[in-house]
């Protein structure tokens, strides 16, 4: 039966410690997601808004040409519809 005793410990004490070992391997990674989370988590800064164009032109080429850039910029979603609908006022009553 000695053996038997010796055998059942020596299983007990290599399971014991293949379970330390695999916990601490799980811990050093629910540390390491936990920041890469916190670090994915932080908020996204917007740049700076763009300032409008210049002046509307006068002349009628010029308009059509200052309401195309327009377009293109609410089309990059550099503008909000607001933005555009101002902008786009202004050239035409100009």
């Amino acid at each position: 039966m000695p053996g038997l005793m010796r055998a059942m410990a020596r299983t007990a004490v290599v399971a014991g410690t293949a379970t330390a070992a695999s916990n601490a391997v799980n811990r050093r990674q629910a540390e390491k997601n936990t920041a890469a989370y916190a670090a994915a988590a932080e908020p996204y800064q917007q740049p700076a808004p763009v300032a409008p164009a210049a002046p509307a032109p006068v002349d009628a080429d010029d308009k059509m040409a200052a309401l195309e850039r327009l377009g293109a910029l609410k089309a990059q979603g550099i503008l909000t519809e607001e933005e555009f609908a101002a902008e786009k006022a202004k050239i035409l009553n100009s």
